[in-house]
C-alpha cells in the first residue's frame, strides 16, 4: 500500500543551481529506489526565512508530493538529516482530504497559467 506524502525542504542559500538541481535528484532518485513515485514537485526559489537558521536568513525551497511505502519514509529523512546542504526538513502524510485540495490547485494553477500563454 503506498500512502501520499508530502515534502517541503529548504536548502542553503550559498548552491548554485546545478548544485540545487542535483540536491533534488538525490532526494527523488531516494523515493524512487525505494518504491516510491512522484507525483508532484515545485521550487518555490529562495526565500527570506522567518528566523536565522545556521546563520542564514535565506534559503531555497522544494516542495515534492510522492506516493510511497511508510518504510521508505525513514530512509528518505536519514538523508535529509544527513545532507549538509538542507537547513530543514518537513514531511507529512497526506489523508484524502489534503490529496483533494492539492488535486485541485494544481487545477488552477495550470488553468491560470494556460490563460496567461493564451493573452
Amino acid at each position: 500500500m503506498l500512502n501520499q506524502y508530502e515534502t517541503v525542504f529548504i536548502a542553503t542559500p550559498v548552491l548554485s543551481e546545478n548544485q540545487m538541481k542535483e540536491a533534488v535528484e538525490k532526494f527523488k532518485g531516494i523515493v524512487t529506489a525505494n518504491g516510491g513515485e512522484i507525483v508532484y514537485e515545485e521550487s518555490w526559489g529562495l526565500k527570506k526565512l522567518a528566523y536565522p537558521i545556521q546563520k542564514k536568513s535565506t534559503g531555497f525551497y522544494h516542495l515534492t508530493e510522492f506516493r510511497a511505502p511508510g518504510a521508505s519514509l525513514e530512509k528518505l529523512e536519514t538523508e535529509f538529516r544527513r545532507d549538509e546542504r538542507v537547513l530543514r526538513f518537513l514531511t507529512m502524510k497526506m489523508d484524502k482530504y489534503a490529496i483533494a485540495y492539492a488535486e485541485k490547485k494544481r487545477a488552477r494553477k495550470a488553468a491560470s497559467t494556460e490563460t496567461v500563454k493564451e493573452d
